[in-house]
C-alpha cells in the first residue's frame, strides 16, 4: 500500500500547497497548515501504525481477527463484488445512467449566486446585525460601519467628491496625521446590500482623478474579497486539475485512465454542487453562497474523490495481470469497497458536523462536501468508474498494456 498511499497524501499535498496562491492570508494558512498536517498523518500511517500492528499482533483486530486460509475480501462473494457483477451485465448502460444523473444534479448549479451580505453570514442572528437593523430604522442604514476614505490629496476637494456621489448620506473629516488626512462616509444602503457595493464603485470611479486617495472600511473590503476569490478561483482550481492528472498518469503508467478518473471527481464537483444549491435555497433559506465556499469544495471533493479513486485502480492495476481487465477491477471492487465506503461515510459525517457551527460559510461548505463525499464513495466509484473500466476493457489502461497471466 506504500505507492497509493504516498501518490494519495502526496496528491493532496500539493493540492493544499496551490492555496499559497490565492490573495487571501486565511486561505493561504489554511492551505499550509493541512499541507502540514497530511505530511505527518503520512508518516504515521507507513511508519508507526505498521510497528504497532507488528507489535500487538492480529488480536488488535479482535474479535474478527485475521487467520492464515481466510477468504480474502477479493475473493469473497461481498456486497460490492455483487454490486459489480450487476454493473458487468451492463456496463453501458449504468455508466449512461450516472452521467445524466449527475448532469441532471448539476443543472442545480446553473443559477448559483456568490456572495453572502453581512446580515445573512450566520445562522442565527447575532446582537451586532440586530443593533445594525435597528439603527438603519432611525438613520442612514451604513452608520453603523461607515466607509473610510484615507487621502495625501486635498481633502476638501476629496470631500467635496465623496460628497458629490449618490448613494453617500454623509461624508465628514476625520482624524489627520503624518500627511494623511480621513473622511468618515456614511451610506444610504445596507452593508453588503448590491446598492452599497454600486456606491463603493461609483466612489472610487470618483476619486481616480486622486492618486493619494484610497477607499476602505469594510463594504470596500468585501468587494475586495470578492475579487479576490474570484481571481483565486480562476488560477488555483485549472492548477489543481493539471496536478491531479499528473499525479494519476505517473502512478498508473497510463493516460487514458488518469482524464477519465479526473472527469469524475469534477462531475461529482459540480452534482454535488447543484443539489446543495437547492438545499440552501429550498430548505435552508440562503440567497447566496459565500465566496470561498466554492474553492474549498472543489479543492476538498477533488482531493478526496482523486483519493478513493486511487485506492480503486490502484488494486485493479494490480489484479489484472493475473485476472484480467474485467475480473481485475471486479476483484479491486471487492476488496477495496468496503474499506472507501466506510471512509467516506466517516468524513461526510465530520464534515455534516460543520452545519451546526454559526457561521453560514462553514455549513455550506460542510453539506456540500459531505453530499459530494457520499455521492462518489456510494455511486461514482462503486458504479462509474467500474462501468468505465468494463466498457473500455485493456483501453482504459492505455498506452500500458495488461493482460491475463
Amino acid at each position: 500500500t506504500a505507492e497509493p498511499v504516498l501518490c494519495s497524501a502526496g496528491t493532496v499535498v500539493v493540492g493544499l500547497l496551490t492555496l499559497l496562491l490565492s490573495l487571501i492570508p486565511t486561505t493561504r494558512g489554511l492551505g499550509l497548515a493541512c499541507a502540514v498536517g497530511i505530511v505527518i498523518a503520512a508518516l504515521f500511517v507507513l511508519v508507526a501504525l505498521p510497528a504497532a500492528l507488528v507489535l500487538f499482533g492480529r488480536w488488535i483486530f479482535w474479535p474478527k481477527a485475521p487467520v492464515v486460509g481466510d477468504v480474502t475480501q477479493a475473493e469473497a462473494r461481498s456486497l460490492w463484488r455483487r454490486i459489480g457483477d450487476g454493473v458487468a451485465k451492463r456496463p453501458v448502460v449504468v455508466g449512461i445512467a450516472v452521467v445524466v444523473a449527475l448532469l441532471g444534479m448539476a443543472t442545480g448549479g446553473l443559477k448559483i449566486q456568490l456572495g453572502l451580505d453581512t446580515s445573512e453570514q450566520f445562522l442565527v442572528k447575532p446582537e451586532a446585525i440586530a443593533a445594525a437593523e435597528r439603527i438603519s430604522q432611525s438613520f442612514p442604514a451604513g452608520t453603523s460601519n461607515p466607509t473610510s476614505v484615507l487621502t495625501r490629496d486635498d481633502p476638501q476637494a476629496v470631500l467635496a467628491a465623496v460628497s458629490a456621489v449618490d448613494g453617500v448620506a454623509s461624508a465628514r473629516p476625520g482624524a489627520a496625521a503624518d500627511g494623511v488626512a480621513s473622511l468618515q462616509v456614511v451610506l444610504d444602503s445596507t452593508e453588503g446590500s448590491d446598492e452599497a457595493e454600486a456606491t463603493i464603485v461609483a466612489l472610487r470611479a470618483a476619486l481616480t482623478d486622486f492618486p493619494e486617495t484610497h477607499v476602505g472600511g469594510p463594504e470596500a473590503q468585501g468587494i475586495d474579497a470578492t475579487q479576490a476569490a474570484a481571481r483565486d478561483r480562476g488560477l488555483i482550481i485549472p492548477i489543481i486539475l493539471g496536478l491531479v492528472l499528473v499525479a494519476l498518469a505517473l502512478l498508473l503508467r497510463s493516460i487514458v485512465a488518469p482524464i477519465l478518473l479526473v472527469l469524475t471527481v469534477v462531475g461529482t464537483y459540480f452534482a454535488s454542487l447543484g443539489v446543495s444549491w437547492w438545499i440552501f435555497t429550498g430548505l435552508l433559506g440562503f440567497s447566496a453562497l459565500d465566496e470561498g465556499v466554492p474553492l474549498m469544495a472543489f479543492l476538498f471533493l477533488v482531493a478526496l474523490g482523486v483519493d478513493y479513486n486511487i485506492f480503486l485502480v490502484t488494486r485493479a492495476r494490480e489484479e489484472t495481470p493475473g485476472h484480467g481487465p474485467r475480473e481485475g477491477m471486479l476483484r479491486a471492487l471487492g476488496a477495496t469497497g468496503g474499506v472507501i465506503t466506510s471512509a467516506g461515510i466517516l468524513l461526510a459525517a465530520v464534515f455534516a458536523v460543520l452545519g451546526v457551527l454559526p457561521l453560514v460559510v462553514l455549513a455550506q461548505l460542510g453539506v456540500i462536501v459531505c453530499f459530494g463525499v457520499l455521492l462518489d464513495t456510494l455511486v461514482v466509484r462503486t458504479l462509474l468508474v467500474p462501468s468505465l473500466a468494463l466498457t473500455l476493457g485493456e483501453r482504459f489502461w492505455w498506452p500500458r498494456k495488461v493482460s491475463a497471466a
